[in-house]
């Protein structure tokens, strides 16, 4: 697909009609789906892109001592298998990741293989004072293992935005107003230790219970190790040929200002300059990158034995290079529902106390009366979920 020089990067009532043609509509995938198989070595290497040391993923001996009986892969796994960015046509129209609603019905386990499925369920026009007109497109993913049993079903939510939009530039009285960070605070502060073999038990844990803090310093180096264990270069296309075939094929692709030489829609990612070129402000993170810490945060706290059965999480704003996030969750509700349920309310905030994350998450917990989580929840029933009571 070639699009005209004045179509590139337009979002208007015509592209947007372009895009709502595929609601309903199964997507390719090859683009999106890194690992195949939950092989030792690929959870490994995901769970170093993360920064995740949980010996329940990477130690087997460990692992064979747990009820498990194996290596499991950290939930987050999944976005190595299909990234949930679900972002069709649009060519030139940047995308931002906006958030994931993550259900799994079950663990995933050491050499599983995946059968993955996604269908454009959504599109939405929005306006606002930073981009104008843009729009959120919604997908959803089915994850099931090559025997047909479900593991997962998520919902992935992408921005799509002008590029090269920036901020109107701050005043210095506003900069003045605004507070700046203990000139010691320590990025790697944490009160939250990681649960491993000892149970977290339901009757035991109570509303307003606290989660946190975790600490998340972010450099480039993790923004490297991210890309090398859960994605590459595939999302944009690949390296060398492939990529030059790809954007040939999508439009997708940044243009170099200085030598009009087309590259990848990732720079942002690793240049203060394209990261303040796109409205960012500067280099920033990879939105799956920073949910995966959310939910390491959840699985360090709920130990071996627990279950994560939902994580719904948005990105807000951009986290920076240099910035540290602080993640924190406090429990909000508990009942009974075949399972043992609690939910928690998340959230993370920078070293200035900006709000850039927000979500929720539930977790089946072992339980005195009831006995350990049973799995797969709901007998893996697709349409059989759980919610806290009085809630919508």
């Amino acid at each position: 697909m070639t699009v005209t020089p004045e179509r590139w990067g337009v979002i208007d009532e015509t592209s947007i009609q372009e895009a709502r043609e595929l609601l309903g509509v199964p997507l390719r995938r090859d683009r999106m789906q890194w690992n195949d198989y939950a092989t030792k070595d690929a959870i490994r290497q995901f769970a170093d892109g993360v920064g995740d040391k949980n010996p329940l993923w990477r130690h087997a001996q460990y692992a064979s001592e747990t009820r498990w009986g194996s290596i499991l892969a950290p939930p987050s796994f999944l976005y190595s298998v299909d990234a949930t960015i679900v972002a069709p046509k649009l060519p030139g129209v940047q995308w931002i990741y906006a958030g994931t609603r993550w259900r799994w019905y079950d663990v995933i386990r050491v050499d599983d293989k995946f059968d993955v499925s996604v269908v454009f369920t959504k599109m939405e026009e929005k306006t606002g004072k930073r981009f104008g007109l843009w729009v959120l497109q919604t997908g959803e993913i089915t994850y099931r293992r090559d025997d047909g049993s479900l593991l997962c079903l998520a919902e992935g939510r992408v921005a799509r935005t002008p590029r090269r939009e920036k901020k109107k530039p701050k005043s210095q009285k506003e900069k003045e107003r605004r507070p700046a960070p203990e000139a010691n605070y320590e990025p790697e502060l944490t009160t939250e230790s990681r649960r491993g073999e000892v149970d977290r038990i339901w009757e035991k844990t109570q509303v307003g219970d606290l989660v946190g803090p975790v600490s998340q310093p972010l450099t480039l180096n993790r923004i490297f190790q991210w890309y090398t264990g859960a994605q590459g270069a595939l999302h944009y296309g690949g390296a060398h040929g492939d990529a030059v075939r790809y954007r040939r094929r999508h439009d997708d692709y940044e243009i170099n200002k200085e030598t009009g030489a087309k590259d990848s829609a990732a720079r942002g990612h690793f240049s203060s300059k394209e990261g303040k070129d796109v409205g960012m402000g500067g280099a920033y993170d990879v939105g799956l990158h920073r949910i995966a810490w959310v939910i390491e945060m959840i699985t360090d706290w709920m130990g071996d034995n627990a279950h994560l059965a939902e994580v719904d999480v948005d990105v807000l704003k951009p986290n920076l290079v240099g910035h540290t996030t602080f993640f924190s969750a406090q429990i909000t509700g508990k009942w009974f529902d075949q399972h043992p349920f609690v939910a928690l309310e998340i959230e993370g905030r920078n070293q200035f106390g900006d709000l850039s994350t927000r979500g929720m998450a539930l977790v089946a917990l072992p339980s005195d009366e009831h006995g350990p989580v049973s799995l797969p929840l709901f007998g893996g029933d697709a349409g059989r979920w759980t919610a806290k009571p009085n809630s919508s």
